[in-house]
């Protein structure tokens, strides 16, 4: 984007749509020394590679995808695993123990035994798109609450100091350690 700027390839009044797609399902992880779910672990590989997934997982393609705009990535998503025996398989790929995946994710494979549906998921950043068809320069120009690159929420002054009170309803305590 910023060589599109320099160079006046970039036309703020033009609206030049596309779908990358054919994202790879795997990528390996130097500090792990594995393969790692290149969008997340529910991610359906493309149908035409399961058949790798046994010898070369790293070839596999995702059934992902992403919405660009004039350069800019408005949304993506994927489509999802809702085949158990699959599933396993990708736990297994990934590194996961039968316990260890029971474990963070025992509510999704519990659900695959009641047959869970062909699904898939797509989320959009509307601010994103706005800011593009305005024509700004940073979608913080066009968010409704921004925050800043700390974290924090300028407008609400959060997170901030919570009151007794609501700790005591909650049954929460809070230990600030000092360095």
């Amino acid at each position: 984007l910023e060589m599109g700027d320099r160079l006046g390839l970039r036309d703020k009044n033009k609206f030049e749509c596309l779908w990358i797609i054919d994202f790879p399902l795997f990528e390996w992880s130097d500090e792990e020394q594995r393969l790692m779910a290149t969008h997340h672990p529910f991610t359906m590989p493309n149908p035409e590679d399961i058949p790798l997934l046994d010898e070369h997982p790293e070839q596999v393609r995702a059934k992902a995808y992403d919405f660009v705009c004039n350069g800019i990535e408005v949304g993506g998503g994927s489509l999802r695993i809702h085949d158990s025996k699959l599933q396993e398989k990708m736990f297994g790929i990934l590194g996961f123990t039968e316990e260890r995946a029971m474990a963070q994710f025992g509510f999704l494979i519990n659900a695959f035994k009641y047959g869970a549906p062909p699904h898939a998921g797509l989320a959009f950043g509307l601010d994103r798109f706005v800011s593009i068809m305005a024509g700004l320069d940073s979608i913080r120009d066009c968010i409704a609450f921004p925050k800043n690159n700390s974290g924090r929420d300028v407008m609400l002054d959060a997170p901030s100091v919570l009151d007794p009170k609501q700790l005591d309803e909650l049954q929460l305590k809070v230990d600030i350690k000092e360095d």
